[in-house]
């Protein structure tokens, strides 16, 4: 049986992936870089015993190869190259930077979605890996509204933010590889933790502005006699009504793995978003709720967020970094995916689940660190 490459393999859903594509029998060969703690093959073993003890069984090893997808050859050296051409005929490309602003296409995220997606699509070239599933992102819509269609790319939209725009050109990128027999793209809407457990291992979007009123919350003061803090002056630049597409991690994995393994399903592109979406309502009186706080105002989504003190001078800076989060999403057609994985209904992300979510990356105090493993040649395969 071939191996699967697949790159992100230690973010959020990556390792998602990981586990559940070994659990469906698949052979995975992660494409994975240092950070400045730990070797790939730390990173790798360390994600493999967190899911082991959240199973409670033991689960098989992927091949890990050291490297980066912003490197010629993804930064693998010729062995890995002639291993990889050998051994792999499908690639998930599911590496990508989240960052919402940038200081130019020399920076993030145009550097891993773009220039990365290069790398990734050059190296398959190479090793004669024509089966392609890249993971895109639903906000390649843009600012449009009304109804996205699955078919649909380049409609002549306008962006909300630099990733919104990378993400677009990284995917027209892959559509346009001749060499390629087979090309599937997921596009997922915002993906928050887990729908059981509240699980996550990075805290981007709906928790950054969660932290930010969590902080602001700690830094306002002694509560009064509701026993929560008054924040009246605290707005948000938005109207209420906004609707959000959150999917949680485990129904996205779940879905994508369930594809990836029947070929009847590949050459089709995928949005995975919920039938429901939450309105930022909801996610306000969810934030408030958990954080401890009430008040917390919209001023419109066309104002210009004004300040009375310092503390909420810092919150709005922050805020104005993530305005386009907040802005009302289209409604993204899922006809594919509902045909494709029937049985797989998305879960709702109802007040219950987000209250969840919200107290699990508090409790945690928005901070993921996998248990200490020491580097030891027989951790994981590895070619190194």
């Amino acid at each position: 049986m071939a191996n699967i490459l697949l790159t992100g393999a230690t973010g959020l859903l990556g390792r998602y992936l990981l586990k559940d594509l070994l659990q469906a029998g698949h052979q995975v060969a992660a494409v994975v870089r240092p950070s400045r703690r730990s070797d790939p093959e730390v990173r790798v073993e360390a994600a493999m015993r967190v899911w082991e003890s959240q199973l409670g069984k033991s689960l098989p090893r992927p091949m890990v190869l050291g490297g980066d997808i912003n490197s010629p050859d993804l930064g693998l050296d010729g062995r890995q190259i002639r291993w990889a051409a050998e051994n792999c005929d499908t690639i998930i490309h599911n590496a990508a930077s989240l960052s919402f602003v940038s200081t130019g296409r020399e920076s993030e995220p145009w550097v891993s979605n773009v220039d990365g997606t290069r790398n990734v699509l050059e190296f398959c070239e190479q090793a004669s890996i024509r089966n392609f599933f890249h993971v895109s992102t639903a906000y390649v819509a843009g600012k449009r509204t009304g109804i996205v269609r699955e078919s649909e790319l380049d409609e002549g939209q306008e962006f909300a933010n630099p990733y919104e725009e990378s993400k677009v050109e990284a995917e027209k990128m892959v559509r346009d590889a001749k060499f390629l027999d087979s090309l599937t793209v997921f596009r997922p809407a915002i993906i928050v933790g887990d729908s059981q457990t509240g699980m996550t291992f990075t805290y981007h979007n709906f928790y950054v502005v969660l932290q930010l009123c969590y902080t602001l919350a700690r830094s306002m003061g002694k509560v009064d006699l509701t026993g929560k803090v008054s924040s009246p002056g605290v707005q948000v630049n938005v109207d209420g009504h906004e609707c959000k597409n959150l999917v949680p991690v485990d129904w996205v994995s779940q879905v994508m793995s369930q594809i990836v393994s029947d070929p009847a399903l590949h050459g089709e592109t995928y949005h995975l978003a919920p039938r429901v979406p939450v309105s930022s309502r909801l996610i306000r009186d969810v934030i408030e709720e958990v954080v401890g706080v009430y008040g917390l105002g919209f001023s419109g989504a066309d104002s210009t967020m004004g300040t009375d003190n310092e503390i909420e001078e810092v919150f709005f800076k922050h805020m104005e970094v993530y305005h386009s989060y907040w802005k009302d999403d289209p409604i993204f057609d899922a006809s594919n995916t509902r045909a494709a994985c029937p049985d797989l209904p998305c879960p709702h992300v109802d007040r219950e689940m987000l209250l969840r979510l919200a107290r699990v990356a508090i409790e945690r105090s928005f901070n993921w660190r996998d248990p200490k493993v020491e580097a030891r040649p027989e951790l994981v395969p590895s070619l190194n």
